[in-house]
């Protein structure tokens, strides 16, 4: 029964992933110019090539800002209900707190947050 219910959820999902592309395709405006092909960066064609490669240091840079940005999101409720939650939340946060320090050490320690 249960298996069942999966592969109906699972065929839902593909007709309807497979509906939504072939409506799109069906409606989505069509213009044939020669000019969308062309790469652009803010107004001014460019010269030379297109495909740059970028440092892999920037995009680490990225993730680990999100990350600690993330853990301000995470942050955030806790602190609101700090004074309700008992000692038990104080404890897994300040265990939250002391793996992401252990990061950032890890990270710092690694020179991954060093603008090269």
């Amino acid at each position: 029964m249960f298996f069942t219910f999966i592969i109906v959820v699972i065929l839902t999902a593909i007709v309807l992933v497979v509906a939504a592309m072939t409506i799109a395709k069906l409606l989505a405006p069509r213009s044939f110019n020669p000019q969308k092909g062309e790469p652009y960066e803010c107004g001014i064609p460019t010269r030379g090539q297109s495909w740059v490669q970028f440092k892999a240091g920037y995009y680490l840079f990225a993730i680990l800002f999100l990350m600690f940005d993330i853990e301000t999101v995470f942050l955030f409720p806790w602190a609101v209900v700090a004074g309700q939650v008992g000692v038990y939340a104080l404890v897994s946060v300040g265990f939250f707190l002391v793996v992401l320090i252990l990061g950032l050490a890890y990270a710092w320690r690694k020179g991954a947050l060093e603008w090269k």
